[in-house]
């Protein structure tokens, strides 16, 4: 059950916990999906819709994932050995519960997510998860690769990110900033200990995208 333990992962991160299992909002099958979203061609896709009187209220979601990803992820578990095979089949998975866990918590506290903010966490998420991960299977090495291969070795597919190609730049320019500042702290820069780096991480979380883009632009 590799999107659970994700789920409790990064909820285990930032100290958030919602009372939905991601599993109850998965869909594998395209054709149960909106007629509009069953012409994707997206590995993972977050749906989102409020209730029906469109005031706010209920929020209804479903989380697709490509049945093909699961099962190479079912074969090749990164939670018992991430590498270069799986990375990012681990990435796409990932990314999904984040932005499944991120609007849940969010609707939780009735506060609103955009999608700059939503992408900027999903980013953020990548690398503070992989770093966690890494560091608990190999404990005596530091993962120096983690920002070379998010930010720098990661393209953006156009023909997927359905004209919205510059909001994902800016996401994962800010990031990328973010977790740039971040490996230094976690390399011992500036006299910090890792609990300080996940106080702040779980501050980071439950900031509105305006206070995280100025918390990033401040530092």
């Amino acid at each position: 059950m590799i999107l659970k333990r994700l789920q409790d992962l990064i909820g285990g991160i930032y100290d958030v916990s919602i009372a939905h299992n991601v599993y109850d909002f998965l869909v594998t099958d395209r054709g149960r999906l909106p007629p509009a979203a069953r012409v994707g061609a997206a590995d993972e896709e977050l749906l989102v819709a409020e209730g029906a009187d469109g005031g706010g209220g209920e929020v209804r979601m479903s989380l697709y994932l490509d049945p093909a990803l699961l099962e190479r992820l079912r074969r090749e578990d990164p939670m018992v050995h991430l590498h270069d095979g799986n990375v990012a089949d681990y990435w796409t998975a990932l990314e999904g519960v984040s932005h499944f866990l991120y609007v849940a918590w969010n609707a939780g506290h009735d506060k609103p997510v955009s999608l700059l903010e939503l992408e900027m966490q999903a980013e953020v998420d990548k690398y503070v998860a992989s770093y966690w991960l890494l560091r608990r299977q190999f404990p005596q090495r530091f993962p120096a690769e983690l920002l070379r291969l998010l930010f720098e070795r990661t393209r953006i597919d156009p023909a997927l990110a359905a004209g919205r190609a510059d909001l994902y730049r800016e996401a994962s320019r800010y990031a990328q900033k973010f977790c740039r500042r971040l490996e230094q702290s976690l390399r011992g820069a500036g006299g910090r200990s890792e609990r300080e780096v996940v106080a702040e991480l779980r501050r980071f979380y439950r900031l509105t995208n305006a206070r995280k883009v100025a918390h990033i632009e401040r530092a």
